[in-house]
């Protein structure tokens, strides 16, 4: 198994940035592709961005392309998401998830984090 936990969820303001951290344990962290999905209450789960396993790859959700970044430091066991210019329809819980494949699908990831909350202020 791989236990995913996120970080670095918090409050802040329209315009400003955040960097969500996941740590992996567990099992082989650079075997997989990573993930990040976010559920605001009332929508269902989206898609945010993902990474393949040696960060060759990525893909971003068209409403976050050139604001989010994300990372991984496979010796780290650790993934990354930033965050730039939030705007507050980016309210969510964030989560990162674990799979074989990068993929925009949910169905694609085996492990997921407990989630960590964003919230963009007006």
């Amino acid at each position: 198994q791989v236990q995913l936990v996120e970080s670095g969820g918090g409050l802040v303001q329209t315009g400003g940035s955040l960097r969500l951290s996941c740590a992996a344990s567990g099992r082989t962290f650079d075997s997989y592709a990573m993930g990040w999905f976010r559920q605001a209450p009332g929508k269902e789960r989206e898609f945010v961005a993902t990474i393949s396993w040696d960060g060759g790859r990525r893909y971003y959700a068209d409403s976050v392309k050139g604001r989010f970044i994300v990372s991984r430091d496979n010796a780290k066991n650790t993934a990354s998401l930033q965050m730039n210019t939030l705007k507050p329809e980016d309210t969510a819980v964030y989560y990162c998830a674990a799979g074989l494949n990068p993929s925009t699908m949910s169905i694609g990831y085996e492990y997921w984090g407990q989630g960590t909350q964003v919230t963009v202020s007006s």
